[in-house]
């Protein structure tokens, strides 16, 4: 409806070519952003994209360590094929699937203690007290620490015979005689989950602390002035607020954790109760020098942290509310 008020008014015209220019800066824009990372994807293609597409070719043949270049195309008899009445290959393999259930365990549980943990950091360094610097800089040394260092460093401390974890705890009477951490199946995986968590606390409390800095004044203001107490704050305010950075703690630290290597194999070798899929495809190639074999187990281990990661990443946009 128009009145005599509007009736005169001049209205606002687009020019035909705004659309256009809009449409053609958008496109230069693009057309440079592509420009810039075209040397790190040419750099990625080969650094990553060819070997990883060679180990995609390898575990469809039957490639030894000794003979790489005279492997034969045997399909996917690596991942399963049935002779002799009875099914054989990667698929079937209990010990496969064992590394498979000991790499999930141990993602879940060190990346659950870590984000707990990493929080209580976070929240610490984040209060007001003096040599509050000085506490966070020393937060960072097991992460400063290279982890082969620290696991060598852990394997000494948990010995059974002369570590000081046997010794500390026998002198307060938690325990009666020597236990053999890393050694025994019992306490072997909870050994690496722990060694692991030390380490990577400062990583997820870091960011957590960075979120922490960024957040306002004005709803803890709000909060205070209330009576709120700070455990329903915590829950209310702070965590939906810092939610975004600990997504991103959570995924880093889930894609090293997937793929995880050094700290169990310097704590526990090939021992089948901490044996990851990583530690099961390096038996494969090196040990049993079966590139095919241990080619389809590096694929596997590709496959699965991809699909974890897709999953997350779904998970944690629909938590958000991004809309797809």
């Amino acid at each position: 409806m128009t009145t005599p008020a509007t009736q005169g008014a001049p209205r606002a015209v687009r020019s035909p070519q705004a659309g256009y220019r809009g449409t053609k800066v958008r496109r230069q824009r693009v057309r440079a952003a592509w420009l810039f990372l075209l040397p790190m994807l040419v750099a990625l293609a080969l650094v990553a994209g060819w070997p990883l597409l060679r180990t995609f070719y390898f575990s469809f043949t039957d490639a030894s360590l000794s003979d790489t270049a005279g492997a034969a195309f045997i399909g996917i008899e690596n991942y399963l094929v049935f002779e002799d009445g009875a099914w054989y290959g990667l698929l079937t393999d209990p010990v496969w699937w064992t590394s498979v259930w000991n790499t999930l365990y141990f993602s879940i549980v060190s990346v659950s203690l870590e984000v707990v943990f990493g929080i209580i950091v976070a929240l610490l360094l984040n209060a007001e007290f003096k040599g509050r610097m000085l506490v966070r800089a020393a937060v960072l040394i097991p992460w400063a620490i290279p982890t082969i260092v620290s696991a060598k460093m852990w394997a000494w401390m948990l010995n059974d015979q002369f570590g000081i974890i046997n010794h500390l705890l026998m002198a307060v009477g938690i325990i009666d005689s020597p236990i053999a951490w890393t050694a025994s199946a019992s306490y072997s995986m909870w050994a690496v989950i722990m060694v692991d968590v030390w380490k990577t606390i400062p990583f997820v409390a870091l960011l957590v602390l960075a979120a922490l800095q960024m957040l306002p004044k004005d709803c803890y203001e709000a909060a205070e002035v209330d009576g709120i107490h700070p455990v329903r704050v915590f829950f209310r305010v702070t965590l939906p607020l810092i939610t975004p950075a600990l997504l991103v703690a959570v995924i880093f630290r889930l894609l090293d954790a997937l793929r995880v290597f050094d700290v169990i194999y310097v704590l526990t070798s090939n021992s089948t109760s901490t044996m990851t899929m990583s530690i099961y495809a390096r038996q494969q190639l090196v040990e049993f020098q079966d590139v095919g074999y241990g080619s389809a187990a590096s694929t596997m281990l590709f496959l699965i942290i991809a699909l974890a990661v897709v999953i997350y990443l779904y998970l944690g946009r629909r938590q958000l509310g991004v809309d797809q």
